[in-house]
């Protein structure tokens, strides 16, 4: 389970540290394995595991369904495998890196079952949008059971 944020850097390389915490836990799941996916406003880790688990619900999908094409094609196809170096961080491509906007300051945020890397002036900024107040979500999150 991953929780929390941490405050990191990426190197001149393009490699960001992975939280202690986050590795003892990700050891747990499918050791240095992970995927990384640029979601559009961050790059998201997986476990390999969890990973794969995702990727069988979606091909358990009709091979034609529309939704199932479209997210393997925006999203599914994106993922990367990468492995924790023996410093516990990942290699980040150029690519994804400027997909996301990751400069050099970083904030990791957990998710439960995956963690997130955004740049943190982006994260500062999606935290103060009030487009959508949390009042408002946590009603809406009530209202389907939560």
């Amino acid at each position: 389970m991953f929780r929390g944020q941490f405050r990191h850097t990426i190197d001149t390389k393009g490699r960001v540290s992975i939280p202690a915490k986050f590795r003892e836990a990700e050891a747990g799941i499918a050791g240095d394995k992970l995927v990384i996916v640029p979601n559009g406003v961050a790059l998201e880790v997986h476990p390999f595991q969890k990973w794969e688990e995702l990727e069988q619900r979606v091909n358990a999908l009709p091979r034609f369904d529309q939704d199932a094409r479209e997210i393997r094609h925006r999203y599914l196809s994106l993922g990367q495998d990468v492995s924790l170096d023996a410093h516990g961080r990942i290699q980040v491509p150029q690519d994804y890196r400027e997909r996301v906007g990751l400069r050099k300051d970083v904030l990791v945020v957990g998710m439960q079952e995956y963690f997130e890397v955004w740049d943190v002036e982006r994260w500062e900024h999606a935290q103060r949008d009030p487009a959508r107040p949390m009042d408002e979500l946590f009603k809406k999150l009530a209202d389907k059971g939560v």
